[in-house]
């Protein structure tokens, strides 16, 4: 059996002086106070928690839309016209999830020259308040707020402009910054943002999306509830603020999603803050997508028909898995969610809790013991359990793989596999199958050495072709998540590799090609680079605040874009077929 985790190994000599953050978040409380916005005085309570508790005790459906264009004018016009289009057919959104670009996770004086993605940049408080004052819908500040450097000025703004869920504390775990390694700094930033919270009059729902957690990480769903529950143990118990969590970007298979809802209401009773789209379901076909939506919709509103546990319901507008949607995008979107959840009580009795039930059952004990294991792991290595600081530090530096291989499932049977394990899987065989034999000896004969990596903290579709080339025989090398180019480029060296695949989500496409051909060049090394994911990125000479295709301006500085791991399979082959022909 492993030794116990070691507290100095992990976090050094020194407290983390967790209690301290949090006094400093409680005196900030005395200039820093919630401000009004719309959906308060609309709704007539004084906070998001209040109205979902509400809702709860009525059995009324609620709804969730994302909304966040560069240009803040933009945003804010959209805020409004979302809200009033919508209200002309009575399906006004009930919140939306405020997305920020990542580069607001810098602290504001350092934001100057540092990369920036495809959301939204607000420069200070004033930006946030116009903003939640364009329409009264509940203002959910959620990614890079919490768990970030910028935590406090971030979350201080968000109080301002009146917002009583703020997020996204699951990012605290997963989530680097480009260029930015102080996960000490992060810590106490985080921790003292969330005494700013607990410090004011109403009760602030700290939001915290699961899957940008552990949750996408961990292979037995039973180990993400689990760890679900620690994280619930730090907020409200250790600090006192209640903590609402959502989940569903990669739940696809419905049973297990239904279950895993059933399993986390029951773990954790505070209102959910929402059900997100599973968007791993959409492809390239825009109407193709309406049955995605519809299928795991269906199962959300079901889950909230028979189980209300506050979680508004996300309709994901069927073009997100190729760019940001329009206005009228959302709005279409919304309309189709509306009408099938108008249907659910007509639905429901043709549905069943007959196998998520039991499963439910199932992940609730599992998550118990994995939570059970891993505190009485940290416990005996030394860790404070009762300082909010050093338990988060303690857990992002550990890491997913490390506690789910400690404290995970270990009873025969008992484990239940994410949904993405089976989702990736079905991928990976099918794009297997469609590769002739041929090339695949052509490949198991070269056996290329390959680097496989991500720019941000999306693996999906890095898990994709790491599975797949490994299969084809392929030479992988893990070249690590959210890396930056520099790094990337001195572990092709160490590795002598032929080649390198990064897969990209966050908007950095082009910049991050561009300056990973060049580490490689200052390093005379020329692997083939591939470049993988949603190729765009906002170009300061287009004229737009939209991200646009970059996808030739990539194959310009030398990389090869490839928009499936099919292609990227394809050119690999083409590419030791040329070697082969060449000797």
């Amino acid at each position: 059996m492993d030794r116990p985790l070691d507290r100095r190994t992990i976090l050094g000599e020194a407290p983390l002086d967790g209690a301290g953050a949090l006094a400093r978040g409680a005196d900030r409380a005395r200039l820093v106070r919630l401000g009004p916005n719309p959906f308060l005085a609309a709704r007539g309570v004084e906070s998001e928690l209040a109205e979902k508790r509400r809702l709860i005790a009525e059995r009324c459906l609620s709804f969730h839309a994302q909304i966040g264009y560069r240009d803040p004018a933009e945003s804010r016009r959209a805020y409004a016209e979302i809200h009033d289009r919508l209200a002309r057919h009575g399906a006004a959104p009930d919140r939306y999830g405020i997305c920020l670009d990542w580069s607001m996770g810098y602290p504001a004086a350092q934001r100057p020259g540092r990369p920036c993605g495809t959301g939204m940049i607000l420069t200070g408080p004033e930006d946030f308040v116009a903003l939640t004052a364009a329409a009264p819908v509940a203002p959910h500040f959620g990614d890079f707020v919490l768990g970030m450097p910028a935590a406090v000025e971030n979350a201080s703004a968000a109080l301002l402009a009146g917002s009583t869920t703020i997020g996204n504390l699951s990012q605290y775990f997963t989530f680097r910054l480009p260029g930015w390694d102080d996960d000490l700094g992060t810590t106490l930033a985080t921790v003292e943002a969330l005494g700013l919270l607990a410090a004011q009059d109403v009760r602030i729902l700290v939001h915290s999306n699961l899957d940008d957690g552990y949750a996408a990480w961990f292979e037995d769903m039973g180990s993400a509830l689990g760890f679900a529950m620690v994280e619930r143990w730090i907020v409200e118990e250790l600090i006192g603020l209640p903590l609402g969590q959502c989940f569903g970007h990669t739940f696809t298979e419905p049973v297990k999603r239904l279950a895993f809802q059933l399993a986390l209401s029951r773990v954790n009773p505070t209102p959910g803050t929402m059900l997100y789209g599973n968007t791993t379901l959409y492809g390239p076909e825009p109407v193709a997508n309406y049955g995605a939506l519809a299928s795991y919709l269906l199962v959300d509103a079901f889950s909230q028909w028979t189980n209300p546990s506050g979680h508004a319901l996300t309709p994901i507008p069927v073009t997100e898995a190729q760019r940001i949607p329009t206005v009228a995008e959302i709005v279409e979107a919304h309309l189709a969610g509306r009408r099938l959840a108008e249907r659910i009580g007509d639905l429901a009795p043709l549905l069943s809790t007959a196998e998520a039930g039991p499963l439910a059952d199932r992940l609730v004990t599992t998550g118990t013991r994995f939570r059970d294991r891993l505190m009485a792991g940290l416990e005996e290595g030394g860790f404070d359990l009762a300082d909010p600081a050093e338990m988060l530090l303690a857990l992002r530096r550990i890491g997913p793989a490390e506690l789910e291989r400690r404290f995970g499932e270990t009873a025969a049977g008992e484990a239940v596999a994410s949904s993405f394990v089976d989702e990736i899987e079905t991928l990976a065989r099918r794009v297997l199958a469609a590769i002739p034999e041929t090339e695949k000896l052509a490949l198991a004969r070269q056996r290329p050495r390959i680097v496989v990596a991500t720019t941000d903290v999306h693996f999906y579709g890095k898990r994709l072709l790491t599975l797949v080339l490994t299969r084809l025989g392929l030479d992988v090398i893990d070249g690590g998540v959210s890396v930056d180019a520099d790094v990337l480029a001195e572990r092709a060296a160490a590795a002598s590799a032929e080649a390198v695949a990064v897969s990209t989500y966050n908007g950095v496409a082009l910049s991050f090609a561009q300056k990973l051909m060049g580490e490689l060049s200052r390093r005379k090394i020329a692997p083939r680079v591939f470049i993988g994911g949603r190729l765009n990125e906002i170009m300061a000479d287009a004229g737009s605040s939209l991200p646009v295709d970059v996808g030739a301006e990539i194959r310009q500085s030398g990389a090869l874009p490839c928009r499936t791991v099919e292609e990227l399979v394809a050119a690999l082959v083409a590419r030791t077929t040329e070697e082969e022909e060449g000797r």
